[in-house]
């Protein structure tokens, strides 16, 4: 260890993503040290990262390395985890050092020790990692969320190990204040959830009633992504459709257990949706799709109408509904963060969130650039864009809910999006007769469409 500091940065946690970020920091020219509280780990990661990056056998050897004021990034499982080892980090700290918690930490949780922190004289950002394993390695998109004195002073890093845009343009955005940068991955993963829930039901759909191959369903996907569905998510369906298990011979997604795990941000955005108000039901119903899979399942009478053949035409109306379901679970996000956005005064620009997704990140896609280039302008659903795609998609939608509800298959995100989708450009969606229910009952009053005020009315007197 050198008797003067000369690390720039430190990683706290080395796991696959704590080394693959402390390797991509020393790839642009940053001194790392890297710190793991467990010997093996510690062991492991040091013949993993070489000499690039020097692994401290103690936090007060790691906190003594760095330049001040330091730059501590937190690689470690939310939750106890954070904040035992900030107990463990903040009495080695001096006023003005920075502690970063990459993880993916609940953002009331961030916003607890960012006081904690300050009262302290130290600082803390809450900073979203997306991008996975190979995205931490090679260029992640990174959502930042602080006081903001700190996330200038650490905007070099981070910009410089950022995925970047077709365009150029980093995919490191600093979001606001507080925990700005926790709740937009958060959402992020919320969309995500429902991406993946809505290709989960695409394939249920291609093989089931379609009756595609799973080659077919491959070689549809792979056609898809040439087009407005183009994503990364869609990239890997098609490699899992098409993968072979080498000891079955059968497809490899046929012999996985049908049951999905969740590790809390699904229903983190479904909660934040119930709490501000905001109608998430594509991403509500592919948490919840996650939980039912979970149950035992019932042996219980099921009328289906099955396909005899190749239906191409149903396969057909889902690659036109698609793109449409996708935008729908971005538009659903991106409401619910501006409407948080707005009650916790963080200023989080919407066109910088969708830009900031546009790479490195797990749900990145090509739609992303035109629903950028449409924030601002009035409502993204009736954007040139919006329109041109939602109407393309309008019978198809129909085809494959109709499709879906004849032959029994499960498919509650594709039946959200319809009904988010009929909700949104209804003229009457029955709130009325909701209202009229409420007076009658409970006297909640009700507005008319005639003239101004609240009202009640003696309905049993009629």
């Amino acid at each position: 260890m050198p008797s003067q500091p000369s690390a720039d940065i430190a990683i706290i946690g080395l796991g696959v993503m704590g080394c693959n970020l402390a390797l991509n920091f020393a790839d642009h020219g940053y001194n790392v040290v890297a710190y793991d509280a467990f010997p093996q780990v510690a062991e492991k990661a040091s013949q993993e990262l070489g000499e690039r990056v020097t692994v401290c056998s103690s936090l007060g050897l790691l906190v003594a390395a760095l330049k001040k004021p330091a730059q501590i990034m937190m690689m470690v499982k939310a939750g106890q985890v954070v904040d035992d080892a900030l107990a463990s980090l903040t009495p080695l700290l001096s006023a003005g050092d920075i502690v970063i918690d990459g993880g993916n930490s609940f953002y009331r949780d961030t916003e607890r020790r960012q006081a904690e922190m300050e009262a302290r004289g130290l600082a803390f950002i809450g900073l979203g990692v997306s991008g996975g394993e190979t995205g931490a390695r090679f260029g992640p998109a990174l959502m930042g969320g602080g006081a903001p004195e700190a996330l200038s002073r650490v905007e070099k890093a981070f910009s410089a190990i950022a995925a970047k845009a077709k365009d150029g343009t980093g995919c490191y955005v600093a979001h606001g204040s507080g925990g700005a940068g926790h709740f937009v991955k958060t959402v992020h993963n919320g969309i995500e959830y429902a991406l993946m829930q809505l290709l989960a039901e695409a394939y249920l759909m291609l093989k089931g009633p379609a009756g595609l191959s799973h080659q077919a369903i491959a070689d549809r996907w792979r056609q898809w992504n040439q087009g407005p569905s183009a994503s990364y998510l869609l990239e890997i369906s098609a490699d899992i459709a098409a993968t072979i298990d080498p000891d079955s011979g059968n497809p490899l997604v046929e012999m996985i257990r049908d049951v999905a795990g969740h590790k809390g941000t699904g229903r983190w955005t479904t909660e934040a949706g119930l709490d501000y108000g905001v109608a998430v039901p594509t991403i509500a119903a592919a948490f919840m799709a996650r939980a039912i899979s979970g149950l035992p399942r019932l042996d219980l009478t099921k009328q289906t109408i099955e396909s005899g053949s190749t239906d191409h035409a149903l396969a057909d109306a889902l690659e036109l509904a698609f793109p449409a379901a996708m935008f729908a679970a971005y538009l659903q996000g991106l409401e619910l963060i501006e409407v948080a956005s707005n009650e916790n005064d963080w200023d989080i620009d919407l066109a910088k969130v969708a830009k900031g997704w546009r790479s490195g990140c797990i749900i990145r896609s090509v739609m992303l650039d035109p629903i950028a280039d449409s924030v601002g302008q009035g409502s993204v659903l009736e954007s040139a864009y919006g329109r041109d795609l939602l109407q393309l998609a309008e019978q198809p939608l129909r085809a494959v809910v109709q499709q879906a509800a004849a032959s029994g298959t499960p498919v509650p995100a594709f039946y959200s999006v319809l009904g988010w989708l009929d909700g949104r450009r209804s003229s009457c969606l029955g709130a009325n007769f909701i209202q009229g229910q409420r007076d009658y009952f409970g006297a909640h009053t009700f507005e008319r469409i005639d003239r101004s005020g609240h009202f009640h009315f003696n309905w049993q007197s009629n």
